[in-house]
This record gives C-alpha cells, sequence and structure tokens, in this order.
C-alpha cells in the first residue's frame, strides 16, 4: 500500500496521528510518502511565498521511517524534496491562496522518479483519521480510471462538471490516484497549467476536479468530511465545517487539538491514539 502527504513543517503533529490510526487497523505493508518545498533552496529572485515555506523536517522524517518499522519492517516512511519540481512550474495564478503552496503539490506527483512508475497511491490531507482497515478501498478496481474519491460535502452543491444535476465534485483530501492512466490522459500536466492560467477558489481541488476524466465515485465512508464520524466511517476528515448557530462561523478542528476534539466535537474514541501520540509528539 502506498501512502502520501504534503506539506511544510506544520503539517507533522498530524501526520503522526493519521499514521499511528492508518497503523493500527492495517497490518499489511504501507510504504508512507511525504512531498515538501524547502524554501531555503529557492534562488533570491523566486516567488517570495515559496521562499517563506519551512519544510518538513528530515528529523520528523527519519523518526517516522523507525516508527512504522517497528510495526512492520517492511514498512517505510520516505521524505522527498519536490522544490525544484516545483519551481520549474509554478501555479502562478494560485500562489496567493489561503494554502501554502505545498497544498498544490500533490498535481506534481507523476514528476517525482520514486512515485511515477507505482501502480496507485492513496493521498491524504494530514488531517485523516484513519478507523478501519483500507484494504478494500486502496484495491478498488481502477482500470481506465484515473482517481476514486468521494464527493465534497458543500461543493457538490455548487460544482458539476458533467451536467448541471449529476454529482461529480468530489473532496480532495483522500484521493486514490491511478498513476498509470493520469500519465496517459495527461491529468497532472493539465491541472497544472489550469493552476497557471486562471485564479480558482482550492486551486489544487477545483484544479484536479476539472482535468479528471473519468472518476469512481466512492461511498462517503472513505472520507467523512462531517464534524463527527458514522458507524461506517473508514477515514474521518477533520475538515472545516460551515456552522450556522447560534451564529453563522467556520469551524476548525484539527486532530491535534486534542483539546477541543474532545470539548467541541464530544469525540473520545481517538484516545488511544492520543495516548501514543502524546508519548512519542516531543520526537518530531
Amino acid at each position: 500500500m502506498n501512502i502520501l502527504y504534503c506539506g511544510d513543517v506544520g503539517i507533522a503533529r498530524g501526520v503522526l496521528i493519521s499514521i499511528l490510526s492508518i497503523l493500527k487497523h492495517n497490518p499489511e505493508p504501507i510504504s508512507f510518502f511525504v512531498m515538501t518545498i524547502d524554501g531555503a533552496k529557492a534562488s533570491k529572485d523566486a516567488d517570495p511565498r515559496v521562499k517563506e515555506v519551512r519544510p518538513f523536517p528530515e528529523k520528523s522524517a527519519i523518526f517516522l521511517d523507525d516508527l512504522v518499522k517497528k510495526t512492520n519492517s517492511k514498512n517505510s516512511f520516505t521524505l522527498i524534496d519536490a522544490t525544484n519540481i516545483f519551481l520549474k512550474n509554478l501555479p502562478t495564478k494560485n500562489m496567493g491562496s489561503y494554502f501554502t503552496p505545498c497544498s498544490m503539490l500533490r498535481l506534481y506527483l507523476d514528476q517525482v522518479p520514486v512515485l511515477q512508475d507505482l501502480d496507485r497511491i492513496l493521498y491524504l490531507d494530514y488531517d485523516v483519521v484513519c478507523r478501519a482497515n483500507l484494504t478494500d478501498f486502496y484495491h478498488t478496481d481502477l482500470d481506465g480510471i484515473e482517481a476514486a474519491g468521494v464527493l465534497d460535502i458543500y461543493g457538490r452543491h455548487f460544482y458539476h462538471y458533467h451536467g448541471l444535476f449529476n454529482d461529480d465534485y468530489m473532496n480532495s483530501g483522500v484521493m486514490l490516484f491511478n498513476i498509470a492512466e493520469c500519465k496517459k490522459t495527461k491529468m497532472f500536466k493539465n491541472a497544472i497549467k489550469l493552476c497557471q492560467k486562471r485564479w480558482m477558489m482550492l486551486a489544487d481541488q477545483a484544479a484536479l476536479n476539472k482535468s479528471i476524466t473519468h472518476r469512481r465515485l466512492m461511498p462517503r465512508k472513505y472520507n467523512e468530511q462531517g464534524e463527527r464520524p458514522r458507524t461506517d466511517t473508514v477515514l474521518h476528515h477533520f475538515s472545516n465545517n460551515f456552522k450556522f448557530w447560534p451564529y453563522f462561523r467556520v469551524q476548525k478542528v484539527k486532530p491535534y487539538d486534542i483539546a477541543r476534539v474532545h470539548s467541541v466535537l464530544k469525540i473520545h474514541e481517538y484516545d488511544d491514539i492520543y495516548d501514543e501520540y502524546e508519548k512519542l509528539k516531543s520526537s518530531l
């Protein structure tokens, strides 16, 4: 099983919790990857938003590689410095988005030698927690399919690419990519071109949805975006949620905000993972 995260130094805590939850429910060998950017390696005339990025720490990567191998000696954790790949082909129109430039790194995964020859890879946001075995999802049939994912709980009502009443707008926080098919259709390259030509809300997610020709929609349980998991939830995505009472606001609770997971979401089922996380987090 191949699992990919993308981000800078700020995702380390979330990645640790996500990995601990995956290891708990998935005993088979897993290759974990993190793509990152090192702003210090950018030239003086590079985009300032890239130069500000602090990479995912090498120290954390070494620690996580040792950690996953303790569960299964065939597991691995690989840190990928994608700075040069990213700088050569910047998503110029969307560099000033709400998210860091690292949010668009998954669009470049087919250019990374260690990734481009894999048959498939499961991309996860750093705020996704696993609640059950991933085997059925990971091995779903992708023949002729570029990506499999779950509808976005909000965007599905506003964005439609194959007819006004056809729900097809996927949330990009959990996406299973058929790398060979993506290379065949140039899906990732087309997504990058879109990010270079026009500004888009949630650029990486919009670009992927616009560029995917053949998608497989999966049940909600594989990317539960609501604030609480359901009984059958396999992957719980701690995404932002809109709250309307007693006033409109965006509720943001991340899995490593343990006190708020307990007090705001009233979730305690991850406490065994949190106990292990508390013992390990200082090593990141």
